[in-house]
């Protein structure tokens, strides 16, 4: 009980980290070894394997959604320490360039070793990712509509 509600207090701290564009933070909680995808066909999507990376993904995530925030709605822990599964269920908000509200629901399936993520699969509204892209591109963030981040 007490290792989950760790684990839940440093997810919920991962996501304020995120929103608050602190990835320096997020990354001393990531295995070098990891895998990072993120549905979907556009300057956000594809599969990360490396910190560095992933560190520029977090960088354009910030430059594209500035004002990017994150309600958690539930955090689910199984299992021990040296394997650890957690669901994230999250609501992500934005203010567009362009006035218009961006909202979509997701889910995060992190997978952890020893207090390290070394596996992340997030999934949300692909689409709504999409045409948000596109709504900051033509608002003037060319990178919003760049070659994914992979590696």
């Amino acid at each position: 009980m007490i290792y989950k509600s760790i684990i839940t207090k440093k997810v919920k701290d991962t996501f304020l980290n995120v929103q608050n564009h602190n990835y320096d933070a997020v990354l001393k909680g990531i295995d070098l070894n990891v895998t990072h995808h993120f549905a979907g066909d556009h300057a956000l999507g594809g599969t990360r394997h490396d910190k560095e990376t992933l560190r520029k993904w977090f960088e354009r995530l910030g430059r594209i959604l500035p004002e990017l925030k994150f309600e958690v709605v539930d955090v689910i822990v199984k299992g021990m320490p040296w394997n650890t599964l957690v669901i994230v269920r999250w609501v992500a908000t934005s203010k567009l360039i362009n006035g218009e509200s961006y909202i979509n629901p997701g889910v995060h399936f992190i997978s952890i070793r020893w207090g390290k993520a070394y596996k992340f699969d997030v999934y949300e509204d692909s689409q709504v990712v999409a045409n948000g892209l596109s709504k900051q591109a033509k608002s003037g963030i060319k990178e919003a509509i760049a070659e994914k981040i992979e590696s």
